[in-house]
């Protein structure tokens, strides 16, 4: 029986990158009152779970097909149970919820979806980064290539989306590298800076500063076949930088707005 003050619900949740501390306050809350949780446990550290009830029912999903997912969260909010989905990263970027959320209405459930930090927000802030600078770059790309299990729109391949040189975050490309390499360097400059990131957020985090010539190489010779993420930025020549190439007009003395005459 439940023992909490959630709603019978289903509660989507981002749980971030890996790192529990950046579960947001909302996510850890719902967690540590939540009956069942369904977690991806391929993508999601066991020590998200820590604040999770002594009794509340663990499942692990990383071996289970929707058609066995979305009946196990059915049944058991009709038990009159709050039960937590638990995806990695942020539920708006590639977390395959769009057809949960269509089975759960199909089963009239009510559900919540609580955000997450994705990868690119977390690398960005361990390797003290903005991607996006004035005068230097203004625009992020979140994309993937594509491969066996999702074919990316036509008018959304990578050299298309490249030809912006803005900042690009390449996920789930790790065993395409050779691939994306080439069709990034229709457009970016060889030694445009790449952002390598294995892992972020769990304890064997790696990330790697290279040339986008060598993107290739590096994935080979760490044998990174999984859960990386490249970042693509001109931004990234800034890292480390005293002097800045650009200022924002936003702080300056000379700019003027509503708040600051």
């Amino acid at each position: 029986m439940k023992t909490n003050s959630l709603k019978n619900a289903v509660y989507l949740i981002g749980a971030g990158p890996g790192d529990p501390e950046l579960l947001t306050v909302k996510a850890q809350k719902i967690i540590s009152a939540a009956d069942v949780i369904l977690y991806a446990d391929s993508l999601v550290p066991r020590a998200i779970l820590q604040t999770a009830k002594p009794e509340a029912e663990l499942i692990p999903t990383g071996n289970k097909t929707l058609e066995e997912i979305v009946p196990l969260m059915v049944e058991r909010v009709k038990k009159n149970l709050a039960v937590v989905r638990l995806h990695s990263g942020d539920l708006s970027l590639y977390s395959a919820i769009h057809e949960q959320i269509a089975a759960l209405i199909e089963a009239e459930v009510d559900f919540e979806l609580i955000p997450g930090i994705s990868a690119y927000q977390a690398a960005a802030a361990k390797l003290n980064a903005e991607l996006t600078i004035p005068g230097l770059v203004q625009s992020i790309i979140l994309t993937r290539i594509s491969g066996s299990a999702s074919r990316v729109p036509e008018k959304e391949e990578l050299a298309t989306l490249a030809a912006h040189q803005a900042s690009l975050c390449l996920y789930l490309a790790a065993r395409h590298v050779e691939k994306a390499r080439l069709e990034l360097l229709k457009h970016y400059p060889q030694d445009t800076p790449v952002a390598v990131c294995f892992r972020v957020g769990w304890p064997d985090e790696k990330i790697w500063l290279v040339p986008l010539e060598s993107i290739a190489e590096i994935t080979r010779q760490e044998r990174l076949i999984r859960t990386t993420l490249y970042i693509i930025s001109p931004a990234l020549k800034e890292i480390g930088k005293n002097v800045p190439a650009q200022r924002s007009r936003l702080y300056h003395p000379e700019h003027s707005h509503l708040f600051r005459p």
